[in-house]
């Protein structure tokens, strides 16, 4: 409330000059008008009819009380040398209601509502007893006009304070949720999750699935799904996210994982595994992984359901470099260009089950070339090239990019 209008006001209610008599009977009046400006909210304001509780409405009456009473106090000449001080209190109190208010999620239009029923059965009442007691019609006019002028700086102050605890709601929300986004991320107990989740007025849905995104895309991204979509920035501190990487948890997801993909086509994302709500950090953590064998590029959606194979092969690349040198053993002496050759006949004889046509033209070669080329092998690796263990062996260690790339998609269409 501006402190020169709470002055202006001030200054016109002692200038209007209320008799002690006039002043002494509205002052009598005032617990009367408390408790039907209190009915009258309850019957006229659908959001105050159901959930006025007993507690609430005393306490609403009370600063009704102590509103009037600070005007006439005004009005009778009786109020401290600063002439705004009388209405500090009232004020005060008036924004503390608007607070409440917002904590018990009524809007602020309902709270306006109740200042206009209040203030005309405020007015109707006072304007009888001061009419009763001879007040001049100039005069009432005058007094019925600074009435309302108190009433809108007491609204001013209740909407601010509505708009505040917003703010501040939604901020302490903001962090709550950026909190629980975190735990999942990190794998919390589930009992320690449904309380954040609790805290943070977060409906848990049955499942989650993770995706990554360019930090700078994914709030763009939010509107693409439900409400309860937890979002995560690569500017929390101390957090999991790789650098410049945001990440999404999308709530059930699983029935329509083609429509989540469908959602992203042309954006850059790694889309994790659906997984229960509680078990989130399964789906980031997969979609991490992957993002280490498919970097986030501009435009290429990756799906880690079709990155299985890649992953299992890459889980530990140490242990595939020494496999892929003890299979390639036999072919060391050779020149770099030949061994090579020969390892690529090797696995594509393996992917292709023999079929020699296939293997060639796969290769690119002749079949007679493919003829040669497993002769050569056959003279360095013997009987081993048709023993099961060795044909899995061989898969795996030259599994190629070729045949790992089957996650890279532009989405269904």
């Amino acid at each position: 409330m501006p402190h020169g209008s709470a002055a202006e006001i001030a200054e016109s209610a002692r200038a209007l000059g209320l008799g002690p008599e006039v002043i002494a009977a509205l002052h009598t009046q005032v617990p009367d008008v408390a408790d039907r400006t209190i009915a009258a909210v309850t019957a006229e304001v659908p959001q105050y009819g159901d959930t006025l509780s007993r507690e609430m409405a005393t306490g609403i009456a009370s600063g009704v009380q102590m509103a009037l009473a600070a005007f006439l106090r005004l009005a009778a000449g009786t109020g401290d040398r600063d002439p705004a001080a009388a209405l500090d209190a009232a004020v005060r109190g008036a924004y503390e209601l608007g607070r409440v208010e917002a904590r018990s999620d009524r809007s602020v239009d309902a709270l306006l509502a109740a200042y206009r029923v209040g203030a005309r059965v405020a007015w109707h009442e006072q304007a009888d007893t001061a009419v009763r007691h001879g007040l001049p019609a100039a005069d009432v006019a005058t007094f019925a006009a600074l009435v309302f002028a108190y009433i809108d700086e007491l609204s001013a102050a209740s909407v601010a304070g509505h708009a505040a605890e917003l703010a501040a709601t939604g901020r302490v929300r903001a962090r709550h949720l950026a909190e629980l986004g975190l735990a999942l991320l990190a794998g919390e107990p589930a009992d320690r999750l449904a309380a954040r989740a609790e805290r943070a007025r977060w409906v848990p849905p049955t499942t989650l699935t993770a995706v990554l995104l360019p930090a700078a895309r994914v709030h763009d991204a939010t509107a693409l799904f439900d409400a309860r979509v937890l979002v995560l920035s690569d500017d929390l501190a101390d957090g999991p996210l790789p650098a410049e990487t945001g990440a999404l948890l999308v709530p059930d997801a699983a029935p329509r994982r083609a429509d989540l993909l469908r959602a992203l086509r042309g954006r850059a994302a790694i889309v994790g595994p659906t997984r229960p709500w509680t078990d989130a950090s399964s789906s980031f953590d997969r979609a991490v992984r992957t993002a280490a064998l498919a970097p986030l590029e501009s435009g290429v959606l990756v799906d880690t359901e079709q990155r299985l194979t890649a992953l299992v092969v890459g889980a530990d690349p140490e242990a595939l470099a020494d496999l892929r040198v003890q299979i390639l053993a036999p072919l060391a002496d050779l020149r770099p260009a030949t061994a090579e050759r020969l390892a690529a006949t090797l696995r594509a004889w393996y992917l292709h089950q023999g079929r020699r046509g296939a293997v060639a033209e796969y290769l690119v070669v002749h079949p007679q070339t493919v003829r040669y080329r497993m002769t050569q092998l056959r003279e360095r690796y013997g009987d081993r090239l048709d023993t099961p263990t060795f044909v899995r062996d061989v898969v795996v260690a030259l599994a190629s990019d070729d045949d790992l790339d089957g996650g890279r998609t532009d989405g269904p269409s």
